[in-house]
């Protein structure tokens, strides 16, 4: 059973959302917020494996709590919620740790489908998006002066892939340049997001980004 804990200041908003996950046999309303201090104070008490957190709420909003949560070691998968497609909402997601982004008039069967997708550990946006936005708004990405302690625990492969991953290679495109199998490819990714306490595929083309692995080409 798949736990799901529902952020949005909009009582009828959450209210459909509950109806919606509750109508599945595999998922489970744990709890039920209306602002981001809310579901940060929830989210520690009811530990749901996936949070639809809105972005935009009263006090502090759900990028903000995002942000929270990550820090504060919470397991917690986050689905961004929103009425706007912007970009700049969905990169300040990212950073803050989200594991992917809907619009709030996304198809009930979609929405399931997605809170089953990020409850797997896997990502709801495509690298290939996270890496066009993190192109756009690297300028918001100083690297740091010297690389951080923790990429010294990978290894020279596992900084391979991981500058591979970042520059939106599948598995099997990454696989295919390295010359190993998939299976490879997967248990080194695996080893990554482990030694660098990442969530997601989408998380590591972030963090990639922001310690300087990776830089978006030059403008023409």
């Amino acid at each position: 059973m798949t736990k799901v804990l529902l952020a949005d200041d909009q009582d009828l908003v959450r209210a459909g959302l509950e109806m919606i996950v509750e109508a599945r046999d595999d998922l489970t309303v744990v709890g039920s917020a209306a602002d981001g201090l809310a579901a940060v104070e929830l989210a520690g008490r009811t530990r749901p494996d996936v949070i639809l957190m809105d972005v935009r709420m009263p006090g502090v909003d759900g990028i903000e709590a995002t942000r929270r949560l990550v820090r504060a070691g919470n397991p917690a998968r986050i689905i961004m919620l929103t009425t706007f497609d912007l970009d700049e909402h969905v990169f300040a997601a990212l950073r803050a740790g989200a594991s992917g982004f809907l619009l709030k008039d996304t198809r009930p069967a979609a929405l399931v489908e997605a809170i089953r997708l990020v409850a797997r550990g896997e990502a709801l946006l495509a690298p290939t998006v996270t890496r066009r936005l993190l192109d756009r708004f690297a300028d918001r990405l100083p690297g740091p002066a010297e690389p951080p302690r923790e990429l010294s625990g990978l290894t020279p492969r596992e900084v391979e892939v991981l500058i591979l991953v970042a520059e939106a290679l599948s598995n099997a495109e990454i696989a295919q340049r390295l010359y190993v199998s998939q299976a490879t490819v997967k248990t080194h990714l695996s080893a990554i997001l482990t030694k660098l306490g990442l969530r997601d595929r989408v998380q590591a083309v972030v963090y990639a980004y922001q310690v300087g692995l990776v830089r978006p080409p030059p403008a023409p």
